[in-house]
């Protein structure tokens, strides 16, 4: 049985990259079944890459193979690679930090280099292009092992799983008299940001639905943001363009703006530069 293709890119539909990489894998095997995840990624942002496979990978039937091209190190030395997750899946990707997020939740099994003599794809004109390693490896060595062409194995030589690039990856504080976090991300579409406080802690540390939270967003160590704001589970218990707490899709603490925008009504973004403390009112 053939392997399902979820792509992911910052390449946008605004030319022909797209395209072009769904035509090498159709020209690999025409039934190779291609979806896409999304091609708006940030550019050049490979921690939202690997957020984005934290956030979905895990829904998807296991053996599913991932490609994630984000890659602002494209002709580098920086390694091509397909990695064999502990919880079943495969992605390739450049090992750029993209996998940072997976290892970290889910564990690698396994990783290997991708061998470019035999799992690139050989163009008629004898050019070798070396910036769009989205069409010309990741895509044509994805689509070789999701239409069985080649095993895993074949992918080409195993390294040292300790040796992946990492993002740093820090975790939510719990002290005696607050939880502190920061933003790891953001909702683009409607300008909700989300935490690292996930809500086993933040119901642990005895806040319950209907709470008003003492919230308190800093900077750099500046305060941008200082309210008392309730923590709902649903945007439509809370009045219009006010600022609520929520549980967001992967069980960690969002904060929103219902019917507005928190990122561009407040000037918020996210990053280690923020850090979010959640107090009792």
């Amino acid at each position: 049985m053939k392997k399902m293709l979820v792509f992911q890119t910052d390449f946008t539909y605004k030319e022909g990259a797209v395209a072009a990489m769904y035509g090498v894998v159709k020209s690999v095997d025409e039934d190779i079944e291609i979806i896409t995840a999304t091609h708006e990624i940030p550019q050049y942002d490979t921690w939202s890459a690997s957020y984005r496979l934290y956030q979905y990978i895990d829904f998807w039937p296991k053996g599913t193979i991932f490609v994630s091209v984000v890659d602002p190190g494209v002709g580098t030395s920086r390694k091509a690679c397909v990695c064999k997750t502990k919880n079943g899946y495969y992605i390739v990707s450049p090992d750029n930090g993209t996998l940072s997020h997976i290892d970290k939740y889910f564990g690698i099994e396994e990783v290997r280099e991708i061998d470019e003599s035999i799992n690139r794809l050989k163009r008629l004109d004898n050019g070798h292009v070396s910036i769009f390693h989205g069409r010309d490896l990741f895509g044509y060595c994805a689509a070789k092992l999701a239409s069985g062409l080649i095993s895993f194995e074949q992918v080409g030589p195993k390294y040292d799983v300790e040796d992946i690039i990492r993002h740093t990856i820090i975790e939510a504080k719990i002290e005696k008299d607050y939880i502190e976090g920061t933003f790891e991300i953001n909702d683009p579409n409607f300008g909700n940001l989300w935490t690292n406080v996930l809500l086993d802690d933040f119901l642990k540390f005895g806040f319950k639905l209907g709470d008003n939270v003492h919230t308190i967003i800093y900077y750099n160590d500046e305060i941008v943001f200082d309210q008392i704001i309730p923590y709902y589970d649903s945007f439509s218990k809370a009045e219009d363009h006010s600022v609520m707490i929520y549980n967001n899709e992967i069980n960690k603490m969002g904060l929103a703006k219902v019917v507005g925008n928190l990122c561009k009504d407040y000037n918020l973004w996210y990053g280690q530069e923020y850090k979010v403390v959640f107090k009792h009112e």
